[in-house]
Formats: C-alpha cells, sequence, structure tokens
C-alpha cells in the first residue's frame, strides 16, 4: 500500500523548558562566537543520541526517525513511526489500531509522531547527551579560533615566550584577550644566536595554520624574508600609504638582508624614506633583529642597473647581460672584488638572490687581460 504523506494531527508532544538552554547558547555566541544554530543543531543530536542509548528497544532506530524541535519555550521531542497492520518492529512502526487512538482518520502507510518524554530519560543518557554538547562546543571553539587566525597567516605578530621544549622549538602566546593562541616556533625558524626565555617578548611572521585536534596549530617565524616587511611596513609611513613599495627581500637571517625598493610617487627617495631621519627607521628594525645587517636598495626595470644596485655596498664598473640566459658578467675595480663577493660570497649570493640573475664577478684587471 502506498504510504500516505499528509500531514496528519499531532498531539502537543511532552517537552521541557528551553529558556535555560536558549539563554545559555545566546551568551555562547555572544561570548565565545559560536553559532546558535550550530549549537542547537548539536544539542539535537545530543538528545537524539541519548534517547537511541537510553531505550534498549530503540538502539537501532534510524536517527531520521527522531524528531526534535527546540524552541525558547521548551525541548520537544517525537518518535516517527508507519502506521501498519502487521507489526514486526517495534520501534520503527505502530499497529493501525493504536495509531487510531491517535487520529481517527489515519491510514495504513501514513507516519505518526509518538511523543517522547524528554525528561524521563535515564541518568547515562543525560549524561551523554551534556558530553555531546560539550564536545560540540569545544568543537566549534576550535573553529572560531582557527578562522580566527588563518586570516592572520603572513601577518605579523608580538608573543610572549612560554616555554622552550627539548627539542628545540619554542612555544610562544600569541594575541590578546579572549583570542590568546600558542604558537610553534621551531628550531629551523629561530634566528641563529637569539636567546629566548620565558616572558620574553618577541615579534614572529604567522607562517600557516593548520586544523588540528585540539585547535589550531599555528607556525610562526623570525627568519622569513617578510619578516623583514614587515617590520619596515611598521617603521615607515610611506610603504604603509603606498608611496614606497618593497619589491623583493633576499634574507640570511641573523646575518645580512637585501632589500629592493622603488617610489610609486614622485619626489619620493625610497631608500630614504626607509632609513629614517638619523638612520632611526632602519636601526629599529636591525635592533629588532638583534644586528642583522640590512642593505636597502632601489629597483630598477633595467636589470644591469638592478644588479649594479644589489651588489651594494660595492662600486661597479660595469654589467653585461648573458645572451639567452638569465645570467650577467659584472667588472668591479679590483680593490672592490672582496667586498662585492662579500664574506663567503654572502654579499653576491643575496645579490642573486635578490634579482634572480646568476651573477659572475671579475675583477678589472682580469677582465683586461682577458679582452
Amino acid at each position: 500500500m502506498a504510504r500516505n504523506t499528509k500531514a496528519k494531527k499531532q498531539p502537543e508532544a511532552h517537552k521541557i523548558d528551553g529558556a535555560e538552554i536558549f539563554a545559555a547558547l545566546k551568551e555562547l555566541e555572544k561570548t565565545q562566537g559560536i553559532p546558535m544554530d550550530y549549537m542547537m543543531e548539536r544539542l539535537k543530536q545530543a538528545l537524539t543520541n541519548a534517547y537511541r542509548k537510553d531505550r534498549e528497544d530503540h538502539r537501532d532506530v534510524p536517527a531520521e526517525n527522531v524528531v526534535v524541535d527546540i524552541t525558547e519555550q521548551g525541548i520537544f521531542m517525537r518518535q516517527i513511526k508507519t502506521v501498519v497492520d502487521d507489526l514486526w518492529d517495534t520501534a520503527l512502526e505502530i499497529h493501525i489500531d493504536a495509531a487510531k487512538v491517535i487520529d481517527p482518520d489515519i491510514q495504513l502507510g501514513d507516519t505518526v509522531s509518538i511523543p517522547v518524554d524528554v525528561e524521563k530519560f535515564g541518568r547515562i543518557a543525560a549524561q551523554t547527551a551534556k558530553q555531546v554538547v560539550i564536545q560540540g562546543i569545544r568543537e566549534a571553539q576550535r573553529g572560531v579560533a582557527y578562522e580566527s587566525y588563518s586570516s592572520k597567516a603572513q601577518e605579523l605578530l608580538t608573543g610572549t615566550v612560554l616555554r622552550l621544549d627539548p627539542t628545540g622549538d619554542i612555544f610562544v602566546q600569541i594575541g590578546q584577550g579572549g583570542d590568546k593562541q600558542d604558537a610553534v616556533l621551531r628550531t629551523s625558524e629561530q634566528i641563529p644566536g637569539e636567546k629566548y626565555e620565558p616572558g620574553d617578548l618577541i615579534r614572529v611572521y604567522v607562517l600557516e595554520v593548520h586544523r588540528a585536534t585540539r585547535g589550531p596549530l599555528v607556525h610562526v617565524s623570525r627568519t622569513h624574508p617578510n619578516l623583514v616587511r614587515r617590520l619596515f611596513e611598521l617603521e615607515t609611513p610611506e610603504i604603509a600609504s603606498g608611496e614606497v613599495e618593497v619589491r623583493n627581500i633576499a634574507r640570511e637571517a641573523g646575518s645580512r638582508s637585501k632589500m629592493a625598493v622603488r617610489a610609486t610617487a614622485e619626489g619620493v627617495d625610497p631608500v630614504g624614506a626607509c632609513v629614517g631621519p638619523r638612520g632611526g627607521r632602519v636601526g629599529a628594525v636591525v635592533d629588532e633583529l638583534c644586528g642583522e645587517k640590512i642593505d636597502i636598495v632601489v629597483w630598477s626595470e633595467d636589470p644591469c642597473e638592478y644588479v649594479k644596485a644589489a651588489l651594494s655596498p660595492a662600486d661597479v664598473i660595469s654589467v653585461t647581460l648573458v645572451p639567452g640566459q638569465k645570467a650577467c658578467r659584472v667588472i668591479v675595480p679590483d680593490d672592490q672584488l672582496s667586498l662585492a663577493i662579500g664574506k663567503e660570497g654572502q654579499n653576491a649570493r643575496l645579490a642573486a638572490r635578490l634579482t634572480g640573475y646568476k651573477i659572475d664577478i671579475k675583477p678589472a684587471s682580469q677582465a683586461e687581460v682577458e679582452e
């Protein structure tokens, strides 16, 4: 017989007072940012599971056969059963005679909602419901925290050193007020030679944020080139306003960095803006990076001019591009060769990374002999 899906008038279900629960959910939404709709769904799931667990003969009842409605007037629960003439499964079916007591117009194949007395749940079932709701709150809080910190990726934050791990990793607390979160500063992301103690305030660059079972897992860095970029954005109003643009940064953390900048407005000296009056701006960044040297050069569309500037502070006689390759030959005065190459090749190495060109440096005397 085809099932009649038309709505049937049903008696009011047993209920419990939902005003207190509604007030608690509203408070969670206000203070924790947990959506009320999300928590109501968790509560419905908790009550459904509790009902099925509490009733031995209802453990196999599909969740869709249990309906929970939550309003400020109360919490209502009904079980949906199919009207049959030959009763086989009391958890899912109701005999036609019993159904007609509820609704005289009921027909075979119709469904009927059987009111459930929520207040009569056993202690174990109530505890189960409570735990599911608590778990839902925790999951929602972790989700809110993840969304909050995932938006902070690639940003500069101030953190407090919490503890030093035996592996060398450092745990840092970032954020303020109720938005505090632990972050990990791995050994590989620490500036060589820097020493940290619990309670120290340090600035960190947020590398990435991952979802984890206990909340967002935040990885931060002190070695990333963008840490230098963000520090200059704080110290240089012209960068914040867009009058000066940071084009690229090459960095060997704890030792030296090179930063290429250009002016986007006429009459602005990009290098002078970053250096600041009496070197105050670049000095503040250097102090934050524990004495790391920073070379600020002018970016140019002309690769030869760009390479020449990138090799600063060395003087350059000429730069010649190698046809068909992203490489160039640089001639410097003999007395500038060691300065152009730098200690252990650092200056030339950073210049190559900054410009993206392979740089072959020759002293003037050798170039003349080869010619």
